[in-house]
């Protein structure tokens, strides 16, 4: 079976920590590209970076090899390196014994790639990868509208 491939990238803003924010999505597929974008009055950055990328895997209807690059060291060790494993067995409790924030987001991330393969992609904010940059300005025009 050959398994369709989706380049995802996602990015977070804030307009201070919490504040309003907002978050944006780029999803290419097939040579086609679909710009996704939201935000809220009142949140955090990590909030924002975490709804980037869920929203982002909800747009996509069947389970595909998704190829997500962000820029959020955070989502990428929590995806990568086991953290998200360690605090589950920990009842979302981190190393320092503090609650998880943002528990919600992190079920929710859980349970809308389920069905797919992802690979995990740390890109560095800010430093000129177009597709980056670009879900950059999403996030901060999304985030505008709630100032």
């Amino acid at each position: 079976m050959n398994i369709s491939e989706v380049i995802i990238y996602t990015d977070g803003a804030c307009s201070g920590n919490p504040g309003p924010g907002g978050w944006g999505a780029l999803l290419r597929h097939n040579g086609k590209e679909k710009e996704l974008s939201g935000g809220e009055a009142h949140t955090t950055n990590n909030r924002m970076e975490m709804m980037a990328v869920i929203e982002a895997i909800r747009a996509i209807k069947k389970p595909c090899l998704l190829k997500i690059h962000s820029d959020s060291a955070l989502i990428i060790n929590a995806m990568t390196k086991g953290w998200i494993e360690s605090w589950q067995a920990k009842g979302w409790k981190k190393a320092d014994k503090k609650p998880v924030e943002n528990q919600d987001l992190w079920l929710e991330l859980l349970e809308v790639i389920g069905a797919h393969q992802v690979e995990w992609i740390k890109v560095k904010g800010h430093s000129g990868i177009p597709d980056n940059e670009r879900v950059d300005q999403l996030a901060v025009q999304a985030a505008k509208q709630f100032m």
